[in-house]
């Protein structure tokens, strides 16, 4: 099995990563006795006001997590300082280790709201422990990667990550590289980001380069000798057509009669749809078609739409600020909540209860089995775990709260969409490289039919509960109001 904690992880014990609240909650099941209790919880994001799909995402940093949990010598001392944990709990912290079990659906999957991204069946301690960390890997990878795969989905054309710079900090920047690799962006401008995860890197030069010279085609000139096969200029840097495009068309030429095929032009600035049009006309006159244009500057998924709109000749788009921010959406929402917590050997079906709706969760061990016809997704089912789908017999399903609105499914398939990750403390799932999950990631999406992926008046995927976990969530609300 691949040993993939790497270095970073080996030298950066992240255990305290954590809320004060966790740790003294867990002082507290420990001091009543309630801290072996088997308890279970699910991770999911809700769909108020955020994403109505999502790319999961943040995995394989979650497992690096949890197989590196340890409390050290340095981890003690300071919750000692804090002078609010007695030394019964901290010699208890000296011997922790995480016993339990976690299933996950795997990153690059298509999922929805309110259905388990993540499970956590452990002793009650140790499953509140970890709640920070994971909520903290998977919400912002998944953001990310989702933002990708959104923005990828306006336009057929290829998307580069270019956010680093823009990034709230430098790990937001690495670790948002990698997930938005897997939505969707296949190259990165972050070398460390390639260095650590294999993911291609791509790059040219700024404007600064240009005007450090006394002239733009001395810079062009000068950059092509250097990168005669890696060459693709900056062109707006004074202006696009007038000078930007026709320095570049010279250095091409000459590029082109010494044997070396060019790259491109990239455009940062101004009335991208116009100018890429110009451009590409005057490239191709010139005998430049086999020539890219790479397109940059704030772009998000109005901009690609209104680009598409307008026939813009864009072959590669970088998307820097509006990626690695996830603008307009500033957080997935997941949320890790218990849903079952051992009473006398007996795992007890657990429900918050709230005023709002989508606060309210859904009780009890539960799993996700997609749906399938004829190859693509047609609805989610949110089941007991201890439930089977008998695909050969028709299934009905009905939303949520609109009970009326029901489908029944002849002819189908069934897939359960978590997987075990880790038994009894012990990992028990083979890593896949970044490769074979950008790979999964493009074959779940394209199980889905376009009105559910599209950004503008996205079509609502049916995500339902069976008629068993519906039940036993009706039953505990009536308790509830006892």
């Amino acid at each position: 099995m691949k040993d993939y904690i790497t270095e970073r992880t080996k030298t950066n014990n992240l255990t305290l990563l954590t809320d004060l609240y966790q740790l003294t909650m867990m002082n507290g099941y420990l001091k009543a006795g309630m801290s072996e209790r088997r308890a279970v919880f699910d991770m999911f994001y809700r769909g108020s006001g955020g994403y109505c799909y999502a790319i999961a995402a943040g995995l394989e940093q979650a497992i690096d997590y949890i197989l590196n949990l340890h409390f050290d010598e340095s981890d003690i001392s300071y919750l000692r300082s804090l002078g609010i944990f007695d030394e019964a709990f901290l010699d208890a912290l000296k011997k922790f280790e995480f016993t339990g079990d976690i299933k996950a659906v795997p990153e690059g999957t298509m999922i929805f709201p309110y259905e388990p991204i993540l499970t956590v069946s452990a002793p009650l301690w140790q499953a509140q422990l970890v709640e920070t960390a994971l909520l903290t890997f998977i919400n912002h990878q998944t953001l990310i990667a989702t933002k990708a795969a959104r923005l990828r989905e306006c336009t057929k054309n290829k998307i580069s990550e270019f956010g680093l710079r823009r990034a709230q900090g430098a790990d937001a920047g690495i670790y948002g590289a990698r997930a938005a690799y897997i939505g969707g962006c296949r190259t990165t401008s972050n070398v460390v980001a390639g260095k650590l995860f294999g993911i291609p890197v791509t790059g040219t030069h700024s404007h600064s380069w240009v005007m450090s010279f006394d002239s733009e085609l001395e810079a062009f000139e000068t950059y092509a000798e250097m990168y005669p096969d890696n060459c693709l200029l900056l062109v707006d840097t004074y202006d696009t057509l007038k000078s930007g495009v026709p320095n570049a068309i010279k250095v091409f030429d000459k590029l082109k009669a010494a044997g070396h095929k060019p790259i491109g032009i990239r455009l940062d600035s101004g009335d991208l749809a116009y100018l890429s049009r110009k451009a590409r006309a005057m490239l191709d006159a010139a005998g430049h078609k086999d020539c890219l244009i790479f397109a940059t500057n704030d772009l998000d998924e109005d901009i690609l739409l209104s680009l598409h709109s307008q026939d813009a000749k864009i072959d590669v788009y970088g998307i820097g600020t509006k990626l690695i921010t996830s603008y307009k959406n500033a957080s997935l929402g997941g949320v890790y909540k218990l849903c079952a917590l051992e009473e006398n050997g007996v795992l007890i079906p657990k429900i918050k209860v709230s005023n709002s709706h989508e606060k309210t969760t859904n009780p009890g061990v539960k799993k996700v089995v997609r749906i399938y016809k004829e190859g693509m997704a047609q609805a989610d089912l949110i089941c007991l775990d201890d439930e089977n789908i008998d695909a050969s017999k028709p299934l009905t399903i009905f939303h949520p709260e609109l009970t009326y609105k029901r489908t029944t499914f002849t002819d189908f398939e069934v897939k359960e969409l978590m997987v075990p990750i880790f038994k009894d403390g012990k990992l028990v799932y083979q890593m896949p490289t970044l490769k074979e999950i950008a790979e999964h990631e493009d074959a779940s999406i394209s199980e889905f039919f376009s009105e559910y992926r599209r950004v503008v008046n996205t079509q609502d995927y049916k995500v339902d509960l069976s008629d068993k976990l519906w039940a036993l969530k009706q039953e505990l609300l009536r308790a509830s109001q006892k």
